[in-house]
């Protein structure tokens, strides 16, 4: 909990970016963060960058390019080539509504509802922030229409 209590602090104590990055939507923060090379190109791919830039708030949980990097030889390839099943896993990264790291320690334990429409579970393991079994790396990336959490690996709905 205390590691949420400190990711806000220093959120708050950068202020000056956080309100740069309000200006920019989802995809534009996640272009300008420079570790969702990978998620970016796929959300193209799956034809989901417009959504993204609506007006949500959504709240992604982001893969990052390490993460994406983990994924069994091929399994990227496989999954960029079937249009339908990307736009699954990628929708099943985000969630409706704006879920910043103070909001995650008070939903700790509970389940969200993803666009995909099946549930992730939020939780905190030690001091360490998790969505399922995905650990988040970097919390409360602000944008215009919500927030990303940058998470450690790829996650598949249940049954994809």
């Amino acid at each position: 909990m205390r590691h949420w209590t400190v990711i806000t602090a220093a959120a708050i104590a950068i202020s000056p970016l956080a309100a740069k990055a309000q200006d920019k939507d989802i995809v534009e923060t996640a272009t300008a963060a420079g570790s969702f090379k990978t998620l970016t190109k796929l959300l193209g791919d799956a034809g989901l960058t417009e959504t993204l830039r609506g007006p949500g708030p959504f709240t992604v949980f982001a893969p990052t390019d390490e993460a994406f990097a983990k994924l069994a030889p091929g399994a990227l390839d496989a999954l960029a080539k079937d249009r339908s099943r990307l736009r699954s896993v990628l929708l099943y990264h985000v969630v409706a509504g704006k879920i910043t790291a103070a909001d995650a320690v008070k939903l700790a334990g509970t389940g969200r509802k993803t666009v995909e429409g099946q549930e992730a579970k939020i939780s905190v393991m030690g001091s360490t922030p998790m969505i399922n079994n995905a650990h988040v790396t970097k919390a409360d990336i602000v944008a215009k229409n919500g927030v990303i959490h940058g998470i450690d690996a790829v996650m598949l709905p249940p049954g994809r």
